[in-house]
């Protein structure tokens, strides 16, 4: 067990330290700044400031899909990533509030708990390895018939069980995310309207990327992949149905109204319709800027 737990805990600090640049690289990210992006710029470092937080490193990554992470350990060592995808389809209004939940992320430090949750993890899958192989080959408990049965059962459930853990936190870390980032971009309205939107593209439009590390899966603000659809034990991602009605109720608590009051930093807007992919009518009253 000890040698699990230091080998599982050296390749996630190695991984921890790195996790950023790495990431960024499986995904083709390019980093821009206020000349190469002047508006994606000037919106993270608004909202980084309403946030009190360092401005992170901005990235944006060629592809279709509408989607959107943030990395880095800590928020002096963070990036946020925006797809084209999803700087084509929202207004300003809607990314703004994608960055905000992204920036959530980075504040509540959620890239060092899914660290953590990745090292108990590691260590389960290699106990699990370590089980078999002494079972098998190291001569066990010879006289039990349970002996090979008991080390298939904890080399298929350990890694399994650990799976749900992860996932599981995941799914409660981007309920936060939504929450804070509602209260950073001061209209949680502006977020629930953007994941309508995100979902709707997402589950069309292929990420290629994503599809060959599907690891990274989790970091997106939504399911970039599309084999996973269900709202269950074995998805990274709440129902963007239940994160909407989240959303909706925390604008309510808030009072926030339909428009942009004067003591916002993005521009005054008026509430219009707006549909959505496929047709489908959105339920938010959603902001388009003047």
């Amino acid at each position: 067990m000890l040698i699990a737990l230091a080998f599982a805990g050296i390749s996630n600090m190695i991984a921890f330290w790195n996790a950023d640049k790495i990431v960024l690289r499986m995904h083709g990210a390019r980093e821009v700044d206020e000349k190469s992006a002047p508006q994606l710029h000037q919106i993270v470092r608004d909202l980084a400031q309403r946030a009190d937080m360092p401005m992170p490193k901005v990235y944006v990554i060629d592809t279709d899909q509408p989607n959107a992470f943030a990395t880095g350990r800590n928020p002096d060592n963070a990036a946020v990533a925006a797809t084209t995808g999803l700087l084509r389809l929202l207004n300003r209004n809607e990314v703004a509030g994608v960055m905000a939940h992204e920036l959530s992320h980075v504040k509540n430090r959620d890239t060092l708990i899914m660290t953590v949750t990745a090292t108990i993890a590691g260590a389960i899958s290699v106990l699990s390895n370590i089980a078999m192989f002494s079972s098998f080959f190291g001569g066990g408990n010879r006289n039990s018939p349970f002996g090979a049965i008991g080390a298939l059962l904890v080399m298929i459930l350990g890694p399994l069980a650990a799976m749900l853990v992860q996932m599981a936190i995941s799914r409660t870390r981007e309920y936060s995310a939504d929450r804070l980032g509602g209260e950073i971009c001061g209209n949680p309205l502006w977020l629930a309207s953007a994941l309508e939107k995100l979902q709707a593209g997402a589950s069309r439009i292929d990420n290629d990327a994503a599809e060959r590390n599907p690891a990274t899966a989790h970091m997106f603000i939504v399911n970039p992949l599309h084999a996973n659809r269900m709202d269950g034990l074995f998805t990274t991602h709440p129902k963007t149905e239940n994160r909407v009605a989240a959303l909706i109720a925390q604008a309510q608590e808030m009072r926030t109204p339909n428009t942009a009051d004067q003591s916002s930093p993005w521009p005054q807007a008026g509430s219009v319709p707006k549909k959505l992919p496929g047709g489908r009518r959105s339920r938010i009253p959603v902001t388009e800027p003047r």
